[in-house]
């Protein structure tokens, strides 16, 4: 609880960086597939992508919590798909400064580098293409979100609805600043990184020792972790 647990506030902390960092990471796709639109109708699309992925973070959430309360498999295949999430990450972390610099613009609706145009380097593309291109990121990225900040909770729960709300009122209220801000300090987003891998790491620990004997890990697995998961 609240002021009692040591724990509850690491887990709280990583909560909130991988929120930051996840937000931050969607509204950059969501920019840079809106950047090759028209002026007129890229905030629309911006607009369309940053209420999909409020809502689908939403819908994930009734039901990853749940699944993944079950312990077991269940967590082993999170935990798998959380390394993907890394792996993904990875690569959109190094994707050139050009390209994140128009999805920075885009998102702003502002000529940061005074080229007399905002977003102008990218491919142009219909209102279409850009919203089924979002959409398809949305789910993915969406569900991303809600493991990592399931498994950073672990079994605190407190911890859980407050990471949960965090990530939909980032999406929904400060996306394009978030993205301004990893843009500037780019640090934050290999922190927020090698946290993601380090919960991923953890669920696949402890989903797998439901199973069979795995030594303890200081900070990563302890045997008696996995049997409150399956408990619970």
């Amino acid at each position: 609880m609240f002021g009692i647990d040591p724990s509850f506030f690491s887990s709280l902390a990583q909560v909130i960086l991988i929120d930051l960092v996840l937000a931050g990471d969607n509204a950059v796709v969501i920019g840079l597939a809106a950047a090759g639109l028209a002026s007129d109708v890229r905030k629309r699309a911006i607009l369309i992508g940053i209420l999909a992925a409020t809502v689908l973070r939403i819908f994930f959430a009734l039901i990853t919590t749940q699944l993944l309360s079950l312990g077991g498999g269940l967590l082993v295949a999170g935990g798998i798909l959380l390394l993907w999430v890394c792996w993904k990450m990875y690569r959109e972390l190094t994707v050139s400064f050009e390209e994140e610099h128009e999805a920075t613009e885009a998102l702003s609706d502002a000529d940061y580098n005074s080229d007399g145009s905002v977003a102008g380097k990218a491919p142009r593309k219909t209102l279409r293409q850009a919203v089924i291109q979002i959409i398809i990121a949305d789910v993915s990225m969406s569900l991303d979100n809600v493991l990592a900040v399931a498994g950073a909770a672990q079994h605190h729960f407190e911890a859980l609805i407050f990471g949960l709300a965090l990530s939909v009122i980032l999406m929904g209220v400060a996306a394009s600043y978030i993205a301004r801000l990893l843009h500037r300090f780019h640090w934050i987003a290999w922190v927020g990184l090698a946290i993601i891998l380090f919960v991923a790491v953890r669920m696949v620990l402890e989903g797998a020792g439901a199973f069979i004997a795995i030594p303890e890990i200081p900070l990563l697995y302890t045997p008696h972790a996995a049997g409150a998961a399956v408990a619970h």
